[in-house]
């Protein structure tokens, strides 16, 4: 695992159009998340990290601390190239997140997704992760998708 590096940008577009789960716009979004995490580096609510397989980039996430909470950080984004998933790239940037959360005082992790039908392995994927659904927006994105938030509360120890 790794910090963003401005070389990566192509890969990670290419894994974030390869993935068949995201939509030109939210290709865009991402982009331009990317962008800022490389350009501002004054602002400090986004972290990206990059998962290598081989020497080439094999996936990404984006997160960060939520503003106003104690210990909320939000997923935001998370890509695996397609080559590469079902090999544990996934799990380990979660798990990453995961720790650097709770080197943070993290005590939650939240992530949010559609609860459109093209969305399942996605959603089965968090499950498997221990993520759990804890709230639904009937409609938020648009009539019949639903926003879905899932929570996975991480333990804290005494010295955090």
């Amino acid at each position: 695992m790794r910090n963003l590096n401005a070389t990566d940008v192509p890969d990670l577009i290419r894994i974030l159009e390869t993935t068949g789960a995201f939509s030109d716009e939210e290709v865009g979004v991402a982009v331009e998340l990317l962008g800022i995490v490389l350009n501002d580096h004054a602002q400090q609510d986004y972290e990206v990290a990059v998962a290598e397989v081989e020497g080439r980039v094999a996936g990404y996430v984006l997160f960060g601390p939520v503003p106003l909470t104690q210990g909320t950080f939000d997923l935001y984004w998370i890509a695996v190239d397609p080559a590469a998933q079902g090999h544990g790239v996934g799990r380990e940037l979660m798990s990453h997140v995961e720790e650097k959360a709770c080197a943070r005082g993290g005590r939650l992790v939240c992530l949010e997704t559609s609860s459109q039908g093209s969305y399942e392995r996605t959603r089965r994927f968090y499950e498997q992760a221990g993520y759990r659904q804890e709230s639904c927006i009937r409609d938020f994105y648009r009539p019949g998708d639903d926003r879905l938030t899932y929570v996975k509360r991480l333990t804290v120890s005494e010295e955090s």
